[in-house]
C-alpha cells in the first residue's frame, strides 16, 4: 500500500526491519518475523497485531524507502501487502498518490510490493531495470516528476480501514480504491483474505442496514454482494466508492459523457483531491445550469446583502470561467448568478466591524452586490479582476468593439438599488440580435391565448398576474442576475403572464456573447441532408398540430430552422424525439434565436444526456424516480412492488416536461416551473400525481390499467380560470396547500403548489448523488442488453453452448478493458475507439492484434510451443480481419473458436491450411520460409507437452514425408514446359531468363492442395485421434479467467 511519506531514521529502523536490498536511491526492507524461516510464530503475531491496529499505525511485511545520499533520514514511500499486486499475482501495476516535494528530498512512488519475497524480488528487479538507471540523468525535480508520472498505470486514490463481512463473520482489513479496481486485503491470525473487483463489474453501490451491522456500504456485482462497515468516515467512503464506480463505467462504457472533463481523461492523474473537485464542479454546474465546459476556480464562504430581506444572507460564492454564483445555505432560500460579461468592476471596500472584508461587484444595469466575510479577500479579488480583464479583452477582440471601461460609481458602497430597464448599450446589442429569421415570438403573429378564453375575466386575471411579477421584479431584480428564492418559485406556481417570460434569462448570456452565431449556423445547416434532418422533417407536423402557429409555413419554418441548426451544432445529439415538442412551445413565446439558445440550455445544461441516441440521462432519472417513490411514497411502494412499470409510464413526463400528457394551458405552467426550479419541478410534480392516484394505482391489475388511471387524471388537469373561479395569489395558495378535492377537476396551480410544499426539500445536491449511483445501474443495464443481443445474433452461427458463449463474451470484453487499464502510450485512446455503441451489437467491442494474441494463448485448445504460438496467432488475426481494419469483432472471434472446438476434423485442417497461404501468410515474412515449412512448424508446435507427444511426432514425420513427395511430384510438371522450350533452341538469352524467373516464381507456390493435405493426415491414426479428441471449452474458459489479468498485464509491462 502507499503511504504519505514519513521520516525514518535508519538506526531506529533496523530494530524491527531488516534491509534485504539497497542502492543509491532505495532500500527494500522486510519486517522482522515475516518471510524468514523459523519466524512463523512472530510472523503470525505481527500480522494479527498489524491488522487489528488502525491503518495509520499498521506495519506491513515489506516496504520501500527512498533514501538521500549522505543523509541519515529516509522516507517511507511504499509498503506491502498491496492487494492490487498480491491478488493479481505477477502484474506490474504502478500506483501513485501524489509527488510530495519536501525540503530534503523528492518523494516519489514507483511500484507496489507483494506479500512474498518472490513477488517483492520481481518488482524490485523491475525497478532496477526500468526506473533506477534513468533517475541519474535528471537534474531537477520537475523532469523527474514528469518521468515518474509517465510510468504510472494504476493510481491508488484512497484506502480505508474497515470490515468486510462474510455472512455474519467480519474480517478486519483495508479497502483499497484505485482508478480501475476496488481491492480488499486482510491478514488475521494467519488467515489471508484478498480479492479485487474491477469497477467495470460493479452493478450497484448502496448504503443499507442489515442484521448486527448498523450501516454498511454494499457493493454489488453480477456474481455476489460485498458488505463493508466500521469506517471511520462512512459518508466519505461511500461517496468515493460510488463516484469511482460511476467514473470508471462512464469512461469504459460511455466515454462520450466525459468528453469535457479533461481531468478524468487520464486515469493516472486521478486523485482523491481531483475527485472531490470534480464532484463539487458537477454540483455547481447543475445548481446554476452552467455550460458543461465551465471550470470551477474558487469556492469561498461569505454573505451577500439581500435587499428583499434587509439583511446579509450567509452562503457560498463560486467562481468559474465566465460566472460568479452565490448559493445560500439552503439552495431554495437564495440563488444569485452573475455573468462576468455583465460585470463592470470588482472592488474592495473599507472593512469595519459590522462589514468585515467587503467586496463590491458592480454590473452594467446599474446594480451592485455586496459580499462580506470573505477570507483571503485580496487573492480572490485579484484573481477575479484578472479574469475580468481577460474576458473584456477577448470580447473587444472578437466583437470588434472597444472594451467596456469600468464605471466608477459615485454612490457609497453600501447603497444598492435596482433598475429594471436596460442600458443604452444593451438596447443597441439586442437590436442587432433581433436581425434573425423571425424577430418576434410566434404568439405575436398568431394571437392564440392557451391560458383561457379571451374574455374580460381572463384579461383581468392576466393583468393581476402581471402586477404580481412587476412587484416581484422591483424587489428581487430582473434578468439573469436576479435573486432566485422560494418566493419566486411560489409565484411561478401561480403562472407567469404571457408577456413576461420566466424562461428567457436562461439564454440571455449565451445569446449576448454569441452575436450572429445562430444566423450563421442556419445558413450553414440549411440545405444539408442527414439522418437528423430526415427525422426532423417527419416530426415537424407532429409538433402541437392543433395550434394555428404550426398549421402555417411560418411556424413550421421556424421550427425546422431551430432544430436543424441545433443538429448541426451538436451532431452527437443531432435530433431526438420530444425535442420538437419543447422547441415548438419555446417558439411561441420567444424570438427564434432565443428559442435556439433555450434549446441549447435544456439539452446541454438543464437535462444533460437526455436527448441522445441512448437517452441515458432520462433513464437515470427514471431510476432515481423509483428510489424517490420508495422513500417518499412507501405505502404505494408496498402495494406496487415492481415500480419499473410506473417509471416507464412516467418516462414521457421527463422527456417532454409534461407537455405531451397535460392539456396545453396546464403544461405551460409546468414549463414555467421547470425553468424556475429545474428538473426538481418534474420530480416533485410526478410524485404528487402518483400520490393523488395512489389508491387506484394500488388496485390496478396490470400496466394498462395503471396507464388509464394516470392518463385520465392528467387529461382533467385545468387552469383556475377555466373553472371561472378567481385567481389565487401566493399567500392564498399557502393556506390552501391540500390535495385537490375529488368534487372538481384537479387544478394545475394547486398541484404545483402541493408538490412544492410536500417535496420541495429535494435538493440539487441530493439529486446529483442519486444520479451518480443510479447511472451505474443504467449503464450496466445497457451492457446487459448489448450482450443479450450480441449472443442472440451470434448463437445461430455457432455450436458453442449459450453458457460458454456468454463467458467468451465476458472474456472478450475484459480483454478490451485491460487495455484501457494498462495500455501503453496512446493505447487507451485507440482502444476507446474500438468500443462504439452506435455499431451493430456484435461489433461494438473489437480487439486489436496484441489483444487477440493474448486471448489466443489463453483459449487455443492445443499446447502450442510459445516460440511459434505468436506467429500462428498473428496469422489467425490476419485471416479473421476480413475488412482489413486491424480489428476483430466478437462474431469473428466466436466463429474461429467454434471451428477449433465444435467442428469436425475436416474444418480444423482447413483452418490450419488457410493459415499458411495468403492472405494469412503475408509478404512481410521471411522469403526463405515456404508455406510447407511453416505448415510443418505449426504441426510440430501443436503437440508440445501432449501425453502422446512421441507418437504424434512420428506420425507427423510420416505425413511430412508424404506431403513432401506430393510436392516434388508437382514440380516437374510445372517445369517440363520450361525444358521443352529450352530444347527448341530458341537461342535467345532473354527468353531463357524469363523462363527461369517463371520457374522460380512457380516453385514458390504451394504445390499441395487441401484435399491432399487432408488425405495425408488421415493416414495416421494418432493425428486423427488428436484432432478429434474433444476439449472442454468451459474448463478452458475458467482457466482463462484466472490467468487473463496476469498474462495480459505481463505483456503490457514488457512493452513499456
Amino acid at each position: 500500500m502507499w503511504l504519505n511519506p514519513e521520516e525514518v531514521l535508519l538506526r531506529n529502523a533496523l530494530t524491527l526491519w531488516v534491509t534485504e536490498r539497497s542502492n543509491d536511491f532505495f532500500l527494500l526492507q522486510r519486517r522482522r518475523g515475516r518471510g524468514d524461516s523459523g519466524g512463523k510464530l512472530s510472523g503470525l503475531l505481527v500480522g494479527a497485531l498489524d491488522t487489528v491496529l488502525d491503518s495509520n499505525a499498521r506495519v506491513t511485511p515489506f516496504r520501500i524507502l527512498h533514501q538521500v545520499p549522505s543523509s541519515q533520514i529516509s522516507w517511507v514511500i511504499a509498503s506491502g501487502t498491496n492487494p492490487l499486486s498480491v491478488c493479481l499475482s505477477g502484474i506490474t501495476v504502478f500506483l501513485l498518490i501524489d509527488c510530495i516535494v519536501s525540503d530534503a528530498v523528492d518523494v516519489l512512488v514507483f511500484c507496489p510490493l507483494g506479500a512474498t519475497i518472490e513477488e517483492v524480488s520481481r518488482h524490485w528487479d523491475w525497478l532496477l531495470h526500468n526506473v533506477l538507471h534513468s533517475l541519474s540523468v535528471f537534474e531537477n525535480k520537475d523532469d523527474l516528476s514528469s518521468f515518474v508520472k509517465g510510468k504510472v498505470k494504476e493510481v491508488l486514490v484512497a484506502q480505508y480501514s474497515c470490515c468486510c463481512w462474510k455472512g455474519r463473520v467480519p474480517r478486519q482489513g483495508v479497502l483499497y480504491l484505485s482508478t480501475n479496481h476496488m481491492a480488499f486485503y486482510s491478514f488475521l491470525l494467519g488467515k489471508e483474505v484478498k480479492f479485487v473487483v474491477p469497477w467495470a463489474e460493479v452493478r450497484g453501490v448502496d448504503r443499507v442496514s442489515a442484521g448486527l451491522m448498523t450501516e454498511v456500504v454494499r457493493v454489488s456485482t453480477g456474481r455476489r454482494q460485498r458488505d463493508f462497515s466500521m469506517f471511520l468516515n462512512l459518508e466519505q467512503a461511500f461517496g468515493l466508492v460510488a463516484q469511482l464506480a460511476d467514473i470508471g463505467l462512464r469512461r469504459l462504457l460511455d466515454s462520450e459523457g466525459l468528453e469535457l472533463d479533461h481531468s478524468l481523461q487520464q486515469p493516472a492523474r486521478i486523485t482523491k483531491r481531483v475527485l472531490e473537485e470534480q464532484a463539487l464542479r458537477e454540483y455547481v454546474l447543475a445548481l446554476f445550469w452552467l455550460p458543461r465546459a465551465e471550470r470551477l476556480h474558487e469556492v469561498a464562504s461569505c454573505s451577500v446583502w439581500t435587499p428583499h430581506a434587509r439583511a446579509h444572507t450567509a452562503g457560498t460564492l463560486y467562481t468559474t470561467d465566465s460566472y460568479l454564483g452565490f448559493s445560500g445555505r439552503n439552495e431554495d432560500h437564495c440563488l444569485l448568478l452573475m455573468p462576468l460579461s455583465e460585470v463592470v468592476s470588482i472592488e474592495k471596500a473599507e472593512s469595519s466591524s459590522p462589514l468585515p472584508n467587503p467586496v463590491i461587484v458592480s454590473i452594467r444595469s446599474k446594480k451592485a452586490f455586496q459580499f462580506i466575510e470573505l477570507q483571503d479577500r485580496d487573492d480572490l479579488v485579484d484573481s477575479l479582476n484578472a479574469q475580468l480583464k481577460a474576458l473584456q479583452w477577448k470580447h473587444s477582440v472578437f466583437s470588434n468593439k472597444p472594451a467596456r471601461k469600468p464605471l466608477s460609481s459615485q454612490t457609497p458602497y453600501y447603497t444598492f438599488y435596482y433598475d429594471t430597464g436596460c442600458s443604452d448599450e444593451e438596447e443597441v446589442e439586442e437590436q442587432v440580435l433581433r436581425n434573425t429569421v423571425n424577430t418576434e415570438a410566434l404568439m405575436t403573429a398568431f394571437n392564440h391565448d392557451p391560458r383561457g378564453d379571451n374574455n374580460l375575466q381572463s384579461k383581468s386575471q392576466e393583468e393581476h398576474r402581471l402586477q404580481l411579477w412587476v412587484d416581484h421584479f422591483s424587489e428581487f431584480g430582473r434578468g439573469v442576475h436576479m435573486f432566485r428564492t422560494d418566493k419566486m418559485h411560489m409565484l411561478m406556481v401561480s403562472g407567469s403572464p404571457v408577456n413576461v417570460s420566466g424562461v428567457r434569462s436562461c439564454a440571455v448570456t449565451e445569446l449576448v456573447s454569441h452575436p450572429g452565431y445562430y444566423t450563421d449556423l442556419v445558413q450553414r445547416a440549411m440545405g444539408q441532408s442527414t439522418l437528423a434532418t430526415e427525422e426532423i422533417e417527419r416530426d415537424l407536423h407532429r409538433s402541437l398540430p392543433d395550434h394555428p402557429a404550426f398549421q402555417n409555413p411560418m411556424g413550421i419554418g421556424a421550427l425546422r430552422r431551430v432544430l436543424t441548426a441545433y443538429a448541426h451544432r451538436n451532431p452527437k445529439i443531432g435530433y431526438c424525439q420530444s425535442m420538437n415538442i419543447v422547441t415548438s412551445v419555446l417558439l411561441l413565446y420567444c424570438r427564434e434565436e432565443e428559442a435556439f439558445w433555450l434549446l441549447v440550455a435544456v439539452c446541454e445544461r438543464m437535462l444533460p444526456d437526455y436527448f441522445n441516441r441512448r437517452v441515458i440521462g432520462a433513464q437515470v432519472d427514471q431510476s432515481v424516480f423509483e428510489e424517490l417513490i420508495r422513500e417518499r411514497l412507501p405505502e404505494l411502494a408496498e402495494q406496487v412492488p415492481d415500480l419499473s412499470s410506473l417509471s416507464s409510464l412516467s418516462l414521457s413526463w421527463f422527456l417532454t416536461l409534461f407537455l405531451s400528457v397535460l392539456p396545453f394551458p396546464s403544461a405551460l405552467c409546468v414549463l414555467d416551473s421547470f425553468f424556475s426550479q429545474g428538473i426538481q419541478a418534474v420530480f416533485q410534480l410526478g410524485l404528487t400525481v402518483l400520490q393523488a392516484n395512489a389508491s387506484q394505482l394500488s388496485a390496478s391489475s396490470d400496466d394498462g390499467q395503471a396507464l388509464m388511471v394516470l392518463s385520465g387524471f392528467l387529461d382533467q388537469v385545468k387552469l383556475e380560470e377555466e373553472l371561472g373561479s378567481p385567481p389565487l395569489s401566493p399567500p392564498a395558495m399557502e393556506e390552501n396547500s391540500s390535495s385537490p378535492t375529488p368534487t372538481r377537476p384537479p387544478i394545475i396551480t394547486e398541484l404545483l403548489n402541493d408538490s412544492y410544499q410536500k417535496f420541495g426539500d429535494l435538493s440539487v445536491r441530493q439529486l446529483e448523488r442519486l444520479r451518480c449511483r443510479h447511472r451505474i445501474q443504467v449503464l450496466q443495464a445497457h451492457e446487459d442488453t448489448s450482450k443479450e443481443n450480441t449472443l442472440r445474433v451470434v448463437t445461430p452461427e455457432v455450436s458453442i453452448s449459450p453458457e460458454d458463449l456468454a463467458d467468451l463474451y465476458d472474456l472478450f470484453k475484459t480483454e478490451h478493458f485491460i487495455t484501457l487499464y494498462w495500455g501503453e502510450g496512446g493505447g487507451t485512446a485507440i482502444a476507446l475507439q474500438h468500443h462504439d455503441p452506435g455499431r451493430p451489437y456484435q461489433e461494438q467491442y473489437r480487439l486489436g492484434r496484441a489483444q487477440f494474441q493474448s486471448l489466443y494463448g489463453l483459449l487455443v485448445p492445443w499446447r502450442c510451443d510459445p516460440q511459434h504460438s505468436d506467429t500462428v496467432a498473428n496469422r489467425t488475426f490476419t485471416l479473421l480481419d476480413q475488412d482489413k481494419d486491424n480489428l476483430v469483432t466478437f462474431r469473428e472471434f466466436a466463429c474461429w473458436l467454434n471451428t477449433l472446438y465444435c467442428e469436425d476434423l475436416n474444418e480444423k485442417i482447413r483452418l490450419l491450411y488457410c493459415l499458411h497461404i495468403p492472405p494469412a501468410l503475408t509478404e512481410s515474412e521471411d522469403d526463405s520460409s515456404r508455406e510447407f515449412i511453416q505448415f510443418c512448424k505449426t504441426l510440430y508446435s501443436m503437440f508440445h507437452g501432449d501425453t502422446g507427444e512421441s507418437d504424434l511426432f512420428q506420425a507427423i514425420a510420416t505425413v511430412t514425408s508424404l506431403v513432401l513427395q506430393i510436392g516434388e511430384v508437382g514440380r516437374p510438371r510445372m517445369g517440363s514446359g520450361v525444358s521443352s522450350q529450352e530444347e527448341e533452341g530458341t537461342g535467345q538469352e532473354g527468353v531463357a531468363t524469363q523462363q527461369k524467373e517463371e520457374e522460380e516464381e512457380e516453385g514458390e507456390h504451394w504445390m499441395v492442395s487441401f484435399a491432399q493435405i487432408l488425405a495425408s493426415l488421415l493416414t495416421e491414426a494418432p493425428l486423427v485421434m488428436f484432432f478429434e479428441k474433444p476439449v472442454d471449452l468451459a474448463l478452458k474458459i475458467s482457466q482463462a479467467k484466472d490467468t487473463q489479468y496476469h498474462q495480459r498485464a505481463a505483456i503490457l509491462a514488457l512493452k513499456s
